[in-house]
């Protein structure tokens, strides 16, 4: 906890020093890690994992439909995960993780085999998505921001809810979005990416204001599907990853 205050205070610092300002067509990047079979949940140390990084070029189609099956190139028998042709680069590490899950430790399971993955990108992305929170956290440090320092990109987390922060949902319209806080402060947004479909929570990460965060998912997502595409990304090679090690 002691590691996580201090992350906490150099992220403040980070963000204060050099905020991360959003260009026209950011290049993004997405992570995600696959368990093996029977070893997700709070799991135990050790337990085998396949982190996936990938980063990819938002473009101007506005939010419009993205075939994903349309997109992938290459076959599962050449050993490989499959490629997307609008993902620029995709990187795969694979290691048995140093702890269990415990609520608020999150970097304590995931971090160091995201990181892996995230090195192994022939180039950084402009901002890096997280399945994870970010200010939004009890110490204030959730893994987007750990990993963020760790890698040095500026980071958004993105969760399905928040995790202690609070704030009334948006309309079920694609673009609208609501903060969350925590004590006052606003560290997400509610964000619509498809409309009718549940709104994701955008988190503010390392380098990252909950308002930037917020326009980076949007930015990244279309109406084909409520998940940003470089998550969707991230998880399907991540998992492809895993058949091909046979482990489920």
């Amino acid at each position: 906890m002691q590691v996580q205050h201090a992350v906490a205070r150099e992220a403040e610092a980070a963000l204060d020093a050099d905020p991360w300002v959003l260009p026209e067509q950011p290049i993004v990047g997405g992570c995600f890690v696959a368990f093996a079979r029977g070893e997700a949940g709070p799991g135990r140390p050790g337990d085998r994992a396949w982190a996936a990084a990938v980063i990819w070029r938002a473009d101007a189609r506005g939010g419009g439909g993205r075939r994903v099956d349309g997109h992938l190139r290459g076959a599962r028998s050449d050993g490989r995960p499959r490629r997307a042709d609008d993902v620029l680069a995709q990187a795969v590490a694979a290691e048995p993780v140093p702890a269990a899950y415990e609520p608020g430790l999150l970097a304590m399971r995931e971090g160091r085999v995201l990181a892996a993955a995230v090195e192994r990108l022939p180039q950084l992305p402009d901002v890096l998505l997280v399945d994870a929170t970010g200010l939004d956290h009890p110490r204030r440090a959730g893994l987007a921001l750990h990993l963020g320092a760790t890698a040095g990109v500026a980071t958004v987390g993105v969760t399905q809810r928040p995790l202690v922060a609070s704030g009334a949902l948006p309309s079920l319209q694609r673009g609208a979005r609501a903060p969350v806080r925590v004590g006052g402060q606003a560290v997400g947004f509610w964000v619509c990416t498809r409309t009718g479909a549940r709104p994701l929570v955008a988190h503010a990460g390392w380098r990252t204001t909950a308002e930037t965060a917020a326009d980076v998912v949007l930015i990244a997502s279309t109406e084909a599907a409520r998940t940003p595409v470089p998550l969707q990304e991230a998880r399907r090679v991540a998992r492809e990853a895993r058949a091909l090690a046979g482990a489920g």
